[in-house]
């Protein structure tokens, strides 16, 4: 029984380090692949938005082994690029980068 207990538990802390592992991978894939990250500016129906948060869950694998856009919320900004409010919007997946 202890035997079982201790393999469970270093099963465990594998898995949770894989899945942070993976998370770290994630990030990595959306700064590089799409030149995303949480103070980027992208726009959306001719609307430009300060990112504040990238949904890593929402990254589907497509067939050729690919991660897909993130969905990602952020502030609205206005034309000289300064926030409008303080509120998040849900952009989701249909976004362009700003560069």
């Amino acid at each position: 029984m202890d035997y079982t207990e201790s393999l469970r538990g270093v099963l465990v802390r594998k898995i949770n380090k894989a899945e942070r592992d993976l998370q770290q991978l994630k990030l990595d894939y959306c700064r590089f692949v799409y030149g995303i990250s949480h103070r980027s500016k992208v726009s959306c129906n001719d609307s430009v938005y300060l990112v504040k948060a990238v949904d890593l869950d929402s990254m589907v694998r497509n067939e050729a082994g690919e991660w897909s856009k993130p969905q990602v919320s952020g502030v609205l900004l206005d034309s000289n690029e300064k926030p409008v409010g303080k509120d998040v919007i849900q952009i989701g997946k249909r976004w362009e980068l700003v560069a």
